[in-house]
């Protein structure tokens, strides 16, 4: 008896693009390509129709872009993994594609052994990140922005600060809730910390959250 094989999606714009890709995993040992699609929308029906393992998901297509069908795909409760590839690894690209939920992210010009091994960890849940990524991400921890917190993260860490929930803040940010854990976390570990409580408190030492005086509301 053989093993089930990794199902997958493949999204992108360029038809050589997702031709090659297709043909590579097709031709591996333990993959099965289920579809393909020139654009996030068609990549966010494929992945509810067909329930693939992952989904190999370009970041700039036309119409729906690869970020919001990532986004789309964690609102709907898709569990298929979503493994970035991309030509792009600057910060603007990495970092909001981790926080919508991508599982890992990976270079187009990855070698196909790196490419293999990341759809094969994607598809276990194991985060992906090819070296240069990661490179980046350690950098940014290592030497934060000086602005800190962008202007969502400063809403969501003042709501909660003022004691509402996460689904309170989500509903008063007309976004999900899932979208304010992403914050969280990326709040968390801008100032260091490991939770909510923790959060506040450091937020007040460096001077981001103001005591309100009394009577102000």
């Amino acid at each position: 008896m053989t093993d089930t094989p990794i199902r997958l999606v493949i999204a992108d714009d360029h038809p050589i693009v997702r031709d090659g890709l297709s043909s590579m995993f097709a031709s591996a040992p333990g993959f099965e390509v289920l579809g393909e699609a020139a654009d996030g929308a068609t990549a966010v029906r494929l992945a509810q129709e067909l329930r693939p393992d992952v989904i190999l998901m370009d970041l700039r297509m036309p119409g729906m872009d690869g970020l919001t069908a990532i986004t789309e795909l964690a609102r709907l409760g898709v569990t298929a993994r979503v493994l970035v590839l991309t030509t792009y690894d600057t910060d603007t690209h990495v970092l909001p594609a981790i926080e919508a939920g991508a599982t890992g992210y990976l270079l187009k010009d990855s070698p196909r052994e790196e490419l293999l091994r990341g759809a094969r960890a994607a598809a276990r849940g194991e985060s992906v990140l090819s070296p240069s990524v990661a490179a980046r991400l350690l950098n940014r921890v290592r030497t934060p922005a000086p602005q800190l917190l962008s202007p969502r993260e400063q809403e969501v860490l003042e709501l909660v600060a003022a004691g509402n929930t996460n689904r309170e803040a989500a509903a008063r940010l007309f976004i999900t809730e899932a979208t304010v854990k992403s914050h969280l976390l990326n709040i968390y570990a801008k100032l260091g910390v490991g939770d909510r409580a923790a959060a506040v408190t450091e937020a007040f030492h460096r001077g981001l959250l103001v005591p309100r005086t009394p009577g102000q509301t």
